[in-house]
């Protein structure tokens, strides 16, 4: 398979710790897994509840004395570097603006008040902050920080930055903060490590505890003095385990674990962050990038490239032993990995449009003929997870959520199951039943063949251009590109580098790209900015389609608001469903595992079976000595 560019970002960000920046998500008491301490205020009868981390729905799995995560080795020996590749190029160590494009690993700078883990998929725990207080109605919480919490300078981390922080990502941060954070009312520093977020009572409540447990925090003292707006390469002033080591614009980056890091004994960071050096090398292409991994350049390959996993695996250093090839679970729903149409056009604003123009993508060829059958068909948002994929008919409450929604969304949703794509044959990559049934879709929406064998409407013709900046992934686009002209359409494919692909999307000027998002186990108020109208105009969103349509909105607050985990799960299925029949995209495919290729220096806390929400390459393993001297006495490096 070929990584995308989002691909390769979710993946360099998802494989290194727990996202506590997307854990959109809000906590209640521990149902006896860890329980909360709780107090009632005689002036308001309030039960107020104090808890050493928070979740969704309550589901702690650690005690507030827990030495450690489960998953980890306690005793694991730090040293070493970890390295591995990155797609297109960088220019930028300042990950939180719209400007530049920042290096991978670019907020491995900064801590949080509250970190996540690979064991549960909504819950987080003390970090700067050591305790949350908030009420049962969840319309504010207060963080009680560590005051060893120290920046990188030696200065404290303090309530007055937390504040800072929140000002600068809601006044001059990426757009998009401007969607995440539009339910918070106020914050306030109460003392110097004491800090309170007031949230706006008709808001998604059980998601912004976790929103503000979540945002990095910036030494106000430090942008007192340097332009926050501006993108730079010189490192960012932070409290996290790892400084700049060094930086080769565009080509590596590299970063260093700190000796003085405040934080690095907490339970949270036990048995955590085990590398001296993390290292991320460039490269333009995926081939280029194999073949310096063949040559020892970086150290940790997963592979995204079926045609190179079927074939390429058999060099000298596999022979030898010297590089380990594995195919490991991975519990996380698949997410979302396909053809987006840009809405923002109007000739994808009819869905029969776009059905017809996702009909032709031929999975089934491409599979057999490309990827050695090692994929199955993208169906759901929710690929992967039996519990949040819709399937079949609407359930009764599933109906009860839609049928508000009535004429605002598809009337398939109401009449038939869960949309699936045609299946087309794997022998014949222009399918005719496949291209008779999208023509007539096409014709219905007016888009009829001249003379010329063009589609046309009102005297425009039906032209597509799919936006690639992976030369990988022409021998996908272009058959794909094949079938649309065999349909009709003036189709083209538009190669540019990572840098252009990149401010082009931003802005938006595209008619179709290539993007995966990463769903999480516990969806909420981030979909508003995947799929929210509220973001379907915000410079460099998340909301890359442009969907701006209030039944969806509807359905996102209705599962953003969930009060227990079968609401959400419901809400979620409906959710999936509308999508599904709205073919915003064109779904591609997915594999539940991770396969990955590495030199045999590292050690791990696991065998076959790693954590559920990840492999933690980054975060829990280690550098093993004695296989590393062996490698190099054998002439591996």
């Amino acid at each position: 398979m070929m990584q995308t560019r989002a691909r390769a970002r979710a993946r360099a960000h998802a494989t290194t710790a727990p996202q506590t920046w997307r854990l959109f998500l809000i906590s209640l008491f521990a149902l006896g897994l860890a329980v909360a301490a709780t107090m009632v205020r005689a002036e308001s009868q309030e039960t107020i509840i104090e808890s050493h981390g928070i979740s969704s729905f309550g589901e702690l799995k650690y005690e507030a004395d827990f030495p450690h995560f489960d998953y980890v080795n306690p005793d694991a020996p730090k040293g070493g570097t970890f390295s591995t590749w990155a797609f297109g190029t960088f220019d930028s160590l300042t990950p939180y603006i719209l400007k530049g494009n920042a290096a991978a690993l670019s907020t491995i700078f900064y801590d949080t008040l509250m970190t996540g883990n690979l064991d549960e998929p909504d819950s987080m725990y003390g970090l700067v902050a050591h305790t949350v207080e908030y009420p049962e109605s969840r319309e504010w919480v207060i963080f009680h920080m560590r005051p060893e919490a120290m920046f990188r300078d030696g200065s404290p981390v303090t309530a007055e930055d937390v504040v800072f922080t929140f000002n600068t990502l809601l006044e001059k941060g990426q757009p998009a903060y401007r969607v995440a954070l539009k339910d918070f009312q106020t914050v306030e520093a109460l003392d110097p490590h004491t800090v309170k977020f007031t949230f706006n009572p008709e808001g998604p409540l059980r998601e912004l505890l976790m929103t503000a447990g979540g945002l990095p925090i910036l030494s106000k003292a430090y942008y007192d003095e340097v332009d926050f707006t501006e993108s730079s390469l010189e490192p960012p002033m932070g409290s996290g385990e790892y400084e700049l080591l060094s930086v080769d614009p565009g080509r590596s980056v590299s970063y260093k674990r700190r000796d003085d890091y405040w934080a690095k004994d907490l339970p949270v960071n036990v048995g955590q962050n085990n590398f001296d050096e993390i290292k991320i090398e460039y490269f333009a292409d995926y081939t280029t990038a194999f073949e310096a991994f063949k040559a020892g350049a970086y150290l940790f390959r997963e592979e995204y490239q079926s045609k190179i996993w079927a074939t390429g695996y058999d060099f000298p250093a596999i022979d030898k032993g010297w590089v380990k090839q594995e195919v490991l679970d991975d519990g996380r729903p698949a997410g979302t990995q396909g053809f987006w149409f840009n809405l923002r056009r109007e000739t994808f604003q009819d869905p029969r449009v776009r059905e017809a123009l996702g009909m032709v993508f031929n999975f089934e060829w491409s599979n057999e003929s490309l990827f050695y059958g090692t994929y199955e068909r993208t169906n759901s948002f929710w690929e992967n997870s039996d519990v949040l994929q819709a399937e079949g008919m609407p359930s009764e409450d599933e109906l009860a959520l839609l049928e508000p929604l009535r004429g605002q969304i598809p009337e398939s949703v109401f009449t038939e199951e869960a949309f699936v794509p045609p299946t087309s044959s794997a022998s014949d990559l222009g399918d005719r039943k496949t291209l008779r049934a999208a023509g007539r879709l096409l014709e219905e929406a007016g888009w009829e063949v001249g003379d010329d064998g063009l589609r046309r409407k009102d005297g425009k013709v039906l032209s597509v251009e799919i936006l690639n900046d992976a030369p990988g992934f022409d021998r996908i686009i272009n058959p794909y590109v094949d079938n649309l002209k065999r349909l009709g359409v003036e189709a083209k494919m538009t190669r540019v580098d990572n840098a252009e692909a990149s401010e082009r999307e931003k802005v938006f000027d595209f008619d179709v790209t290539v993007r995966r998002y990463a769903m999480s186990s516990t969806p909420g108020d981030e979909l508003r900015s995947i799929f929210g109208s509220e973001s379907a105009t915000v410079d460099g969103s998340a909301n890359i389609a442009g969907i701006a349509d209030p039944a969806i909105d509807s359905l996102i607050d209705t599962i953003a608001k969930a009060e227990s985990r079968e609401a959400l799960t419901t809400a979620v299925h409906a959710l999936d469903r509308v999508m599904r029949a709205n073919h915003y995209w064109v779904p591609q495919w997915y594999k539940g595992s991770h396969t990955i290729a590495y030199f045999d220096v590292f050690g791990r806390p696991y065998g076959d079976t790693p954590p559920p929400y990840g492999m933690g390459e980054v975060s829990i393993w280690w550098w093993d000595a004695d296989k590393a001297q062996a490698l190099e006495a054998a002439g591996a490096f």
